[in-house]
C-alpha cells in the first residue's frame, strides 16, 4: 500500500505527518522551518525520499465562507512546486480549523505555550492527512 505524507504549510513553519503503510493512522513526523517556497519544497522532497511517501496531501487554507484568499493561492503554488520537484501526486485538502483544533487539544493537555508553537503544526498536518485518508477509505 502507498504511504502518504501530510503537510501543514505556513509562512514560518511547515508541519509534516506520515501515515502507516495500511493508511489507517496518520502520525506527526516533524516541523520544518520555512525559508521560502523553494527551500520548503526541497525539504518535502528530502522527507519524501526518507519516508518512502508516494503521494503528498497539503492543507489548503480555505476561508470559513468557502472562498480562497492570498494564502490559499500561495499554498496552491507551493503544491505545484512540490509536484514538479517530487514527481508525486499532490492533493490539496481543506484544512479549515485544523490548527485551531490542534491548539485547543494542546491547551487542554496543559502544554506550555512555547512548546505548542511547534507541536501544533505537526498535529495540524496529522489532522489534514487523517481526514483525507478517512474520506477515501472504502467501507468493508
Amino acid at each position: 500500500m502507498p504511504r502518504r505524507m501530510g503537510i501543514d504549510y505556513g509562512i514560518k513553519r511547515m508541519g509534516v505527518a506520515v501515515c502507516d503503510p495500511a493508511e489507517m493512522f496518520a502520525t506527526p513526523l516533524c516541523v520544518v522551518p520555512v525559508r521560502g517556497d523553494a527551500h520548503a519544497a526541497t525539504e518535502v522532497k528530502r522527507l519524501v525520499d526518507e519516508t518512502g511517501a508516494q503521494s503528498v496531501v497539503i492543507g489548503l487554507p480555505v476561508n470559513m465562507n468557502g472562498t480562497k484568499g492570498p494564502m490559499a493561492e500561495k499554498v496552491t503554488a507551493f503544491a505545484e512546486r512540490v509536484r514538479e520537484l517530487t514527481g508525486l501526486p499532490v492533493t490539496l485538502w481543506d484544512e479549515r480549523l485544523t490548527s485551531a483544533m490542534a491548539e485547543r487539544t494542546l491547551i487542554e493537555a496543559d502544554v506550555r505555550r512555547e512548546k505548542r508553537k511547534n507541536i501544533v503544526d505537526m498535529l495540524a498536518a496529522q489532522s489534514i492527512l487523517q481526514s483525507y485518508m478517512d474520506s477515501i477509505q472504502q467501507p468493508p
